[in-house]
């Protein structure tokens, strides 16, 4: 996916259909959902995308079957605001953390808590899975990524990183690596197939990052109104997109299913999205005007992305989108 595999004008210009699809974009909003859970702090697909979890300052967790605009499952259990929610692989278990400073590990079916962590010393503002959904990894304001074992009974973490020096924004987690982004303006990627920590300096404070589907890049998003792309294993950036806003708030960044289009909130009401090799504004997604859209998700496989600003959130997909015939 590197800028320069891009194919030759000559190239795309003799396969019109493949430019075609190329060019589809989630840029439609189809429709809006009321939450009605305060403002919604984030927004996540499930792992197969077939569903999403919306976080509320109500301290409440939804499930729903966003294409069909059906509330599922509501879950309660933390005592301040939920700030995020990951599903496990199977879809039988969650995953959620908020200002409580507590990660609960969740039974999808019977809305039962299975566990509480606690050790974080202020707010977690990141949560994920391992790739086998046993351990939960967090990330919270006391600058430290913890690590929670699901199935043993001890309250203790199992790892604890704390190389971060400010607040951890996000964190990503994949089969051998462990993505965080921090306020402190780094990237740190822990390698754990060799116990090896490396780390990309921005110089803002770093409020997302993304591996790309392939695992060769990093997608990050930093409070200079700049996302960057870095290559994993150079640190070296390939490209920076701007002409969103972006220095206030914790902005979430993404690229799409297809690895070719780079996808960000924007504190101006609009979603940006940027062509990933030319680096240049391909669509300005209207949301709510003058507002923050500071939650996204992108659907693992499909053209489907959905927004969260205040209390609502707006599903947005591409315009040769059908919607289920028993849609609601």
């Amino acid at each position: 996916m590197f800028p320069h595999n891009k194919p030759s004008s000559k190239e795309e210009s003799t396969d019109k259909n493949d430019t075609t699809k190329k060019t589809l974009l989630p840029e439609q909003l189809v429709y809006t959902i009321d939450c009605k859970q305060g403002a919604v702090r984030a927004v996540r697909y499930n792992f197969d995308g077939n569903y999403c979890l919306t976080c509320g300052n109500d301290k409440t967790i939804k499930l729903w079957n966003p294409k069909k605009q059906m509330l599922i499952k509501k879950y309660t259990g933390h005592g301040y605001d939920v700030l995020d929610v990951a599903g496990s692989n199977d879809n039988s278990q969650l995953a959620s953390c908020g200002s409580d400073k507590t990660v609960i590990y969740w039974d999808v079916g019977t809305g039962q808590i299975i566990r509480r962590f606690r050790g974080h010393a202020g707010r977690i503002n990141c949560v994920e899975f391992n790739e086998e959904s046993t351990v939960i990894l967090s990330g919270s304001v006391d600058s430290s990524v913890r690590a929670w074992d699901c199935r043993s009974r001890k309250s203790s973490p199992i790892q604890i990183l704390d190389e971060a020096k400010d607040s951890i924004s996000s964190l990503q987690v994949t089969d051998h690596e462990i993505l965080t982004s921090s306020i402190d303006g780094k990237v740190r990627r822990y390698d754990l197939r060799v116990g090896t920590m490396f780390s990309d300096f921005i110089g803002s404070a770093v409020t997302s990052a993304k591996f790309s589907k392939d695992g060769q890049c990093i997608l990050s998003s930093a409070h200079d109104n700049t996302l960057r792309l870095l290559d994993v294993t150079t640190g070296e950036m390939l490209g920076e997109y701007t002409g969103h806003k972006n220095s206030k708030y914790m902005i979430e960044c993404g690229l799409n299913y297809k690895d070719d289009h780079v996808l960000s909130g924007s504190e101006d009401g609009l979603i940006y999205i940027w062509d990933l090799v030319e680096g240049t504004i391909t669509k300005r997604v209207a949301v709510r005007p003058n507002k923050v859209i500071h939650s996204l998700t992108l659907h693992p496989e499909e053209n489907l992305m959905i927004a969260a600003c205040e209390d609502k959130i707006y599903f947005f997909t591409d315009e040769n989108y059908e919607p289920p015939d028993d849609i609601g």
